[in-house]
């Protein structure tokens, strides 16, 4: 597939997760919840994980944002649920290398829909966009553990 195919391609699957977001809402029963912002461009995400025994059992989010950021948002919680807490650390930290414009290495694990992000690297004032939900995440886990 030619470069230009491929781009097309990735924009198709970066429009469809921001028009039909996977997994938009939110979660009642224990699930931990993080706010966070983008200030630069105003994206905003809240997001729940409902987390049990170190895996992610369901992940949603709401906001509002430029596509990157909700697709992003969508794409990410379509990918971390049901994983272990440490695989989906994993994930963001090959994310974050992603957007770094780094080479992504072999994967246990597949990125799907992910890898239509890759070409955000190429424009660093979005990066912040494409990682939000991913930081989000990371918090979430973070303070999970600390319970």
């Amino acid at each position: 597939m030619s470069f230009n195919n491929l781009d097309t391609l990735y924009r198709q699957v970066i429009m469809d997760h921001y028009k039909n977001p996977r997994n938009r809402g939110t979660l009642d029963n224990d699930s931990v919840t993080i706010d966070m912002n983008n200030p630069t461009c105003g994206d905003r995400i809240e997001l729940h994980l409902q987390i049990e025994d170190g895996i992610v059992n369901d992940a949603k989010f709401e906001g509002e944002g430029c596509s990157i950021s909700m697709s992003s948002a969508s794409m990410m919680t379509q990918a971390i649920k049901g994983k272990k807490l440490e695989d989906a650390l994993k994930m963001s930290a090959i994310f974050s290398n992603m957007m770094l414009g780094e080479d992504v290495e072999e994967v246990d694990f597949d990125l799907g829909d992910i890898e239509a992000l890759q070409g955000v690297s190429k424009f660093p004032a979005r990066i912040k966009c494409a990682t939000l939900a991913w930081k989000a995440m990371e918090k979430a886990v973070a303070a999970d553990e600390k319970e």
